[in-house]
């Protein structure tokens, strides 16, 4: 007997009913493709309903949708540049692969905060990076691993890891060797979408 789900995915179903998007990033350890190990699958909710802007730039940079001189532009194999333990995982650096850089969908380098709907109240939330400054958000994400209180007014939290093995996949990114927080060995995102 397989292990395979033999019909659509309960939780993404659910996520849907709720009126939310849900993304995927599959992710890899290694310093090149050929090497990468595979760490598995990382499914996100996307609060569309409180957060239409956000998520959509979120999500059209996942499936590759947006476009920029007529080629897909997204987190397809970019990495994660920061991970701290206990606290969170940083990525979505499009621009420069090192947490300097900024894009987003709307044809301006940032767009605004939307809103404080949400809270930094659980490990799992996805929230936007944005150099600690308001209404500086771009394609930098991160996904918090624990409660993180003090970054609830000035990040936007718009989505959240869906599921059990979501979570699993992101203790396991968590857990990579770092050297001041930077990953010792790549992980990237090898392939991402809309579910």
């Amino acid at each position: 007997m397989s292990n395979i789900p033999s019909g659509p995915d309960p939780a993404v179903m659910d996520a849907i009913e709720r009126g939310n998007v849900v993304v995927f990033f599959d992710l890899a350890m290694g310093p090149n493709a050929d090497q990468a190990v595979p760490l598995g699958r990382i499914k996100l909710e996307l609060f569309v309903k409180d957060c239409p802007r956000t998520c959509e730039n979120f999500r059209q940079l996942c499936t590759g949708e947006y476009r920029q001189n007529e080629q897909p532009v997204g987190y397809k194999d970019t990495a994660f540049h920061r991970i701290i333990a206990g606290f969170m995982i940083q990525g979505g650096d499009i621009v420069n692969g090192d947490g300097s850089g900024q894009m987003c969908i709307y044809g301006t380098t940032t767009f605004a905060d939307e809103n404080f709907l949400h809270k930094h109240d659980q490990p799992g939330r996805l929230s936007m990076a944005n150099a600690g400054q308001p209404n500086q958000n771009g394609c930098q994400f991160f996904v918090t691993t624990a409660k993180a209180e003090w970054l609830d007014g000035k990040h936007v939290v718009f989505g959240q890891v869906l599921d059990a093995d979501s979570m699993t996949t992101l203790r396991k990114v968590e857990a990579a060797p770092v050297d001041s927080s930077k990953p010792k060995i790549p992980i990237r995102i090898v392939e991402c979408g809309e579910l």
